[in-house]
């Protein structure tokens, strides 16, 4: 038997989903955390330490939650992961900066690259999780 070839093999046409609000701004923040992780969180006269030698492990690892948000299909799902990612990349940093403040006050020591661009990334993913989590808006008429 043959095929009929007449036809195409689809006659609906494509229609592409719009994308969400905040998936791109999550996007970034995670790329921003993965490489401020890798990056020096605190800059000494004597060198620099890298932030995965402590904390930026874990705002590493977090990262990926948010890269996997990004990815999922269903928007709340992905609104509470870059909630989770937004809460490790904010509290992290500011718990380093409030341990080093702690130690030695601002004596022979800076916040390197690597801490600011972490505390960014999870501001900008609490932003993005704000926008997931909010209820989706009514298409126009």
């Amino acid at each position: 038997m043959a095929q009929d070839t007449s036809v195409p093999p689809s006659t609906r046409p494509v229609v592409r989903r719009r994308a969400d609000p905040g998936r791109r701004q999550l996007l970034i923040a995670s790329l921003m955390v993965v490489f401020g992780s890798f990056m020096p969180w605190i800059s000494t006269s004597l060198g620099s330490i890298s932030g995965i030698r402590g904390p930026g492990l874990w705002t590493f690892y977090f990262s990926m939650l948010g890269i996997a948000g990004v990815l999922i299909p269903w928007r709340r799902v992905a609104g509470v992961q870059a909630l989770l990612f937004a809460g490790v990349a904010v509290a992290l940093p500011v718990w380093q900066l409030v341990r080093l403040y702690r130690l030695v006050q601002f004596q022979g020591w800076l916040p390197g690259p690597g801490l600011v661009l972490v505390f960014g990334g999870g501001v900008l993913a609490a932003v993005a999780a704000r926008k997931l989590l909010a209820p989706p808006a009514e298409p126009p008429a």
